[in-house]
């Protein structure tokens, strides 16, 4: 079963929708969720570790499991909700500090400003 913390590969379409690649992302949503759904919920990972707002290094110091083969950042404005039947495989976990990290992300992302809208 997949879980929470998980680091899973998952194909990607391009945006001409005519190729994929396979990325890496980190499953968010919760192991009850993930038990009674078809779908599950992730952020992106990527090996472009250029520094910008809502990212979280990766290193292989943050795993409960597994290896990274390079320094990786964990893109919390890329959250995805996808079918569990598109991925290809596990091959680590996040440690519980990180997930904490994602999820203090995630609330800043979406906090409203303290300026009211017309």
């Amino acid at each position: 079963m997949l879980k929470q913390k998980d680091i899973v590969l998952i194909p990607i379409p391009f945006t001409d929708l005519a190729s994929q690649k396979k990325r890496p992302a980190i499953i968010i949503s919760c192991d009850k969720y993930n038990e009674t759904n078809e779908d599950i919920v992730v952020v992106a990972l990527t090996s472009n570790i250029e520094n910008r707002d809502f990212t979280v290094t990766l290193t292989n110091n943050d795993l409960e499991n597994g290896t990274l083969k390079v320094t990786s950042m964990i893109r919390v404005d890329k959250i995805y909700t996808l079918n569990k039947s598109i991925v290809i495989r596990t091959f680590g976990r996040v440690k519980s500090d990180i997930l904490i990290k994602i999820k203090d992300l995630i609330l800043k992302l979406i906090e409203q400003s303290n300026t009211s809208l017309p």
